[in-house]
């Protein structure tokens, strides 16, 4: 009987042991809400997420936020409490990231934000070390579009942004980098994501006749103060950032927003880029898979992508620790791994993760691409010989 009892112990720990002998990724995205557009064609691409990482399965337990910061809470403490998880991919927005790092931080988990605003990752502290950002910060972004507006003779610039962190990032970085570029900003409105009317904002801003527009908003909430500039018969130059990159966003807005600029990683015209460019063969490769099965192609799906080869090279090396999976020492090893991770060329940009830079995007992982007959056409990238 004993030694019966002894196999018996022996056999659930063994099976103990197997049950754990996985990878378990958790992801967090906004599907559905005002975020949508952005977290569905992230949830598209965790088709290609791989099955197996340096010979162990990969287990994915997937959450929708619906865009609101406070679900997003409650499922990453979910995520990381009940399911075991080893990194979290997600959340989708800035607020949604913002609103968990302090969450993931306590509980010691690695975190994939697909949020902008440079305050996700930025300044470094015991917080944030536990987050990492596939995408470029506010300041990479506001670089490339005043690059471009210093290009085109841009002298004047207003802003129209919504009340929220992502607004406020957003414009707080212009106000800083536009002076020694030689722009003045004439005027900042603010409006929230729901309004359905910005005519008081944007009879302020015209009045003082700007060469150009900034309009910061997620997804398609920035619609409504670009139909506002086209009613005034606006004729300056309008930009948008990156959130916007969507098929969503040229259907809704069609004719008016024909010829607006927006600040995006190269992937979104990885097809229009020159020959050689760093970011060219992943993201091709990466187009070639995802655009006949879903369509357009989205950066936020790029971000995925990226995200789960980080993470294949980042894992075998977290694995060397001799950390199990499903415990606080492998996460502690799968965050010292990913931030060792250097020259990766993805579909985004060319990551160079540090102690301090937990973004590791340069100039290369930026573009100013354009609306034109529907589609997008590329405008101004970096030089990169």
């Amino acid at each position: 009987m004993r030694i019966r009892s002894i196999l018996v112990l022996s056999f659930l720990l063994s099976a103990s042991l197997f049950v754990q002998a996985q990878i378990t990724i958790g992801v967090d995205l906004s599907t559905t809400g005002g975020a949508a557009s952005l977290g569905m064609p992230a949830k598209n691409a965790l088709t290609f997420a791989p099955a197996e990482i340096a010979g162990l399965k990969v287990k994915y337990v997937v959450y929708d936020d619906a865009s609101d910061p406070t679900m997003a809470v409650q499922n990453v403490k979910r995520l990381i409490l009940e399911n075991k998880i080893d990194a979290l991919v997600g959340p989708s927005i800035t607020a949604t990231s913002l609103a968990v790092i302090d969450t993931v931080s306590e509980l010691k988990t690695p975190m994939f934000s697909f949020g902008s605003a440079t305050v996700i990752v930025a300044p470094m502290d015991a917080k944030r070390k536990w987050v990492f950002k596939i995408g470029g910060n506010d300041d990479l972004y506001i670089a490339a579009m005043l690059r471009n507006m210093v290009r085109k003779g841009v002298k004047t610039v207003s802003i129209i942004a919504t009340d929220d962190p992502f607004g406020e990032s957003n414009t707080a970085e212009l106000k800083k980098q536009a002076a020694p570029k030689g722009i003045r900003i004439l005027d900042v409105e603010k409006f929230s994501k729901g309004d359905n009317s910005v005519t008081g904002q944007i009879l302020r801003i015209t009045k003082d006749n700007p060469d150009a527009v900034y309009i910061v908003a997620v997804g398609t909430a920035a619609a409504t103060p670009n139909f506002a500039l086209v009613e005034r018969n606006y004729k300056g130059r309008i930009y948008h950032t990156g959130s916007v990159a969507n098929p969503e966003f040229l259907r809704l807005g069609g004719k008016a927003i024909e010829g607006v600029f927006v600040t995006q990683s190269p992937v979104f015209v990885y097809d229009q880029l020159p020959a050689g460019y760093p970011t060219k063969a992943e993201a091709t490769k990466f187009g070639n898979a995802y655009e006949p099965k879903f369509g357009l192609r989205s950066p936020f799906a790029a971000q995925v992508w990226d995200t789960m080869n980080i993470l294949k090279i980042a894992i075998p090396k977290a694995l060397k620790s001799g950390a199990k999976p499903g415990t606080v020492q492998f996460r502690e090893a799968l965050r010292d791994a990913i931030e060792e991770t250097k020259g990766y060329k993805g579909t985004m940009a060319v990551f160079n993760f540090t102690p301090t830079d937990h973004t590791g995007v340069d100039q290369l992982g930026m573009a100013v691409i354009r609306v034109q007959n529907g589609g997008w056409k590329l405008e101004d990238y970096a030089d990169f010989k």
